[in-house]
């Protein structure tokens, strides 16, 4: 008889194992669908439908259960407020396994883990309007910044020009003075040479 077979260990230890699957229940409630191969997502799926079930009753307790495994305050968040009330009238099953088949390379099973109502094009819209409700957000704040940092360059750039004219105003104006006549070059004589004419005699 096989003893030990109750769960997969993934060829990994227990802590490896337990980091890997809560990696992977963080992206399944932040992104509702994930791809990994056919041993993990069925390893995984008891676990993300546990939480499920977990946060259909709103609680302190539960909530801080759920933060043992999932250590994000914003993804338990959602996980209470957003997708356990879309099953709370479901008795279970909550996420499904799509195969992929063979992966290329090591011909590993690759499967599809999301929620049962979880539909590619509506969530794709519902981001891209999401980030174009944000956008102009943004540019009126970089507006509003720009235009603030202009007014503040502008400032005391007025307040220089203001200073600068009553300086001006202030001070007397010098008389200019009138420009003196030229002297005129003096004509250079040519000195005598050292030792006089030739063939001219010292004395008288």
């Amino acid at each position: 008889m096989r003893h030990g077979m109750s769960y997969r260990k993934l060829g990994r230890t227990s802590s490896h194992r337990a980091s890997l699957f809560r990696n992977q229940l963080a992206s399944i409630i932040e992104h509702e669908r994930i791809i990994t191969t056919l041993p993990k997502a069925k390893e995984l799926r008891p676990i993300i439908e546990k939480m499920v079930t977990l946060a259909k009753e709103d609680s302190v307790h539960n909530r801080r259960n759920a933060g043992r495994q999932v250590q994000s305050d914003e993804l338990v968040r959602k996980l209470f407020e957003t997708i356990s009330p879309r099953f709370t009238e479901r008795p279970g099953g909550y996420t499904r396994i799509v195969k992929l088949g063979p992966r290329r390379g090591d011909g590993t099973e690759m499967a599809i883990l999301e929620f049962v109502d979880y539909e590619l094009g509506k969530t794709e819209s519902a981001k891209t309007k999401e980030k174009k409700a944000a956008a102009p957000k943004k540019a009126s704040k970089k507006a509003a910044e720009g235009e603030g940092t202009e007014a503040a360059e502008e400032k005391p750039k007025a307040k220089k020009q203001a200073k600068s004219q009553a300086k001006k105003q202030a001070k007397p104006a010098k008389p200019k003075r009138e420009a003196s006549p030229k002297k005129p070059a003096a004509s250079k004589k040519s000195a005598p040479k050292k030792g006089g004419v030739k063939g001219a005699k010292r004395g008288s």
